[in-house]
C-alpha cells in the first residue's frame, strides 16, 4: 500500500473529488453494454431496463434475465416448499450460525425500537409511529451468496413492525438460489422471494408487475446498476441509501497489532476491487510493519486478485498526532472506523462522521459484517457526513397529529392569519378569521 506523511498529502489522497455513484467501469463491460443496450452509458441503459419493466411487467424480467444474465427462468416466485427444502441442502452447523446471527441482530433493533421509536401526545400537538406496509430488499447474488445481507435487512424490517417483506436476488447460471440465502429469509421472517436482479428487480420492486408487489421502500446494497436504479425510481418509492464499494479506515498507533490491522485492511480490499482501505497511525514504524504483514497474508488469500487490485488504491497515512487522525477521519467519514489505539474512550465522542465505529482490543469490522448486532447496511462515499446505517426507522413513519382547541385558536389564530395575509395567501386568512368571529 501506499505510504504518505504529513496531514495535508493524506487529506489530498482522501479527498472525495468523484461521486460516489460514479463509479469506473471496465472496457469489458462497457462493450457489453454497449452489445446488449446499444450504450456505453449505463445510466441510460438502467433507464431502458426500467421503462421496459413498467410497459410489459413480467415479461420484460423474464426477458431481462435471459438477455443480461443468461438464466432461462420457468417462475419468477419461489414457493414455500422451495423455501423449506433449502433446510436439507445447507449445512447444519451454518444453519445454526445463521439463527444465532439472526437472533443477535433482532436482539439489537428490538431495543434500538424500543430506544428511538416513541409517540407523542402533548396537550395540542402529537406523534403517530407507523410501520411500513411493504418492503423490498435487494441481496445480491449470482456467483456469490449474502445470507447476511437477507438477516441485516429483514431482520431490522421485521423488527419495526414491517406487514410484509418482499426479498429480490439474482439466481445462479442453474437458476438456484443460494440454500443459506433461503435459509437465512426464512429466519428473517421474509414473506415472499423473487428470483430476479439488477436493475430489472429494483423497478419490478418500485412499480409492480402482474407477480411482484409494489413495496413502499427498497433497501440493500447492489452492484452499480442496482445503486442507479435505486437512484431513479428513488421518490416514486422511497430508498434506504445509495451503497458504493465498501470502505474502511483504521486510526492506530504505536501499541496496535500490524498483524490484526493488515488483517483488516484485507478483509476490506478482498471484498471488490473499488473497496478502500486505509489506515491512519502516528507511527511510521507500524506502517512499514502492516506493509510486510499485508504482502505476507496477501499471498494466502483465495481472493488475492481482487484484494491486490483493491490495495493498489489503498493508502497508509503517517500524522504526526492523534488530533491529526481524528480530523482525517472526520474528513473522509469512513463506511467503518477501527480504533485500535490505547485510551479508545478518549478518542470515540470526537468522531462526528463514521458509519460504524469499532472498538475493543480484538477489535474487528468481520464481527460487525457477520454477527454483532447492527445492521451492516452503512453509509458509503463519504455519506456518513449527513446518513445513518439502517436501522428501524428506516422501516417506519411519523405522522404529525395537530389538537385544534377554542383556546389554542384564540391564542395563535390571529398570528396565523397575520403571516397568511403577509404571503398573500387570503384564503389560508379567511379559514383562520372565519372561526375566530364564530367564537
Amino acid at each position: 500500500m501506499k505510504v504518505v506523511k504529513g496531514f495535508t498529502r493524506a487529506r489530498e489522497l482522501l479527498s472525495r473529488q468523484v461521486s460516489a455513484q460514479t463509479l469506473p467501469l471496465s472496457p469489458a463491460l462497457r462493450r457489453r453494454l454497449n452489445k446488449l443496450f446499444g450504450t456505453e452509458d449505463p445510466e441510460q441503459a438502467v433507464r431502458w431496463i426500467i421503462d421496459r419493466v413498467c410497459q410489459e411487467g413480467d415479461a420484460a424480467l423474464f426477458s431481462l434475465a435471459e438477455k443480461i444474465d443468461g438464466v432461462k427462468l420457468s417462475s419468477l416466485e419461489l414457493s414455500q416448499k422451495q423455501v423449506q427444502s433449502a433446510y436439507q441442502k445447507a449445512d447444519e452447523e451454518l444453519i445454526a450460525v445463521i439463527k444465532q446471527a439472526a437472533e443477535r441482530i433482532r436482539e439489537f433493533h428490538t431495543a434500538q425500537k424500543k430506544a428511538v421509536c416513541h409517540e407523542l401526545a402533548g396537550k395540542e400537538w402529537g406523534q403517530l409511529i407507523r410501520p411500513l406496509e411493504k418492503v423490498g430488499i435487494y441481496v445480491p447474488g449470482g456467483t456469490a451468496a449474502y445470507p447476511s445481507t437477507v438477516l441485516m435487512t429483514a431482520v431490522p424490517a421485521k423488527s419495526a413492525g414491517v406487514k410484509e417483506v418482499v426479498m429480490v436476488t439474482p439466481p445462479k447460471a442453474d437458476g438456484e438460489i443460494s440454500p443459506a440465502v433461503l435459509v437465512a429469509a426464512d429466519v428473517a421472517g421474509v414473506d415472499r422471494i423473487f428470483t430476479i436482479g439488477g436493475a430489472q428487480a429494483i423497478a419490478a420492486l418500485a412499480y409492480g408487475t402482474e407477480s411482484v408487489p409494489r413495496v413502499d421502500k427498497i433497501c440493500g446494497p447492489g452492484n452499480v446498476f442496482v445503486v442507479l436504479a435505486k437512484k431513479a425510481v428513488y421518490g416514486d418509492v422511497g430508498i434506504d441509501g445509495l451503497q458504493g464499494p465498501s470502505e474502511v479506515l483504521l486510526i492506530a498507533d504505536e501499541t496496535a497489532s500490524a498483524e490484526y490491522c493488515a488483517a483488516d485492511l484485507l478483509a476490506q480490499a478482498e471484498h471488490d476491487p473499488l473497496a478502500q482501505a486505509i489506515l491512519v497511525t502516528t507511527s511510521l514504524t507500524l506502517a512499514e510493519k502492516v506493509n510486510k504483514e499485508i504482502a505476507r497474508q496477501l499471498a494466502r488469500l483465495s481472493r488475492k486478485a481482487t484484494a491486490g487490485e483493491s490495495l493498489k488504491r489503498g493508502v497508509i497515512a503517517v500524522v504526526e498526532s492523534m488530533d491529526e487522525a481524528v480530523a482525517l477521519a472526520n474528513f473522509y467519514a469512513p463506511e467503518h472506523l477501527c480504533l485500535m489505539v490505547r485510551d479508545t474512550e478518549k478518542y470515540i465522542n470526537r468522531i462526528a462522521n463514521a458509519g460504524c465505529i469499532i472498538i475493543g482490543d480484538k477489535a474487528t469490522v468481520v464481527l460487525g459484517d457477520y454477527i454483532a448486532g447492527p445492521s451492516h447496511v452503512l453509509p458509503t462515499g463519504g455519506t456518513a457526513r449527513f446518513s445513518s446505517p439502517l436501522s428501524v426507522i428506516d422501516f417506519v413513519k411519523f405522522i404529525n397529529v395537530i389538537k385544534v382547541s377554542d383556546a389554542m385558536l384564540r391564542q395563535v389564530g390571529p398570528a396565523a392569519s397575520l403571516l397568511a395575509r403577509a404571503e398573500g395567501l387570503d384564503a389560508h386568512a379567511m379559514a383562520i378569521e372565519k372561526r375566530l368571529k364564530a367564537g
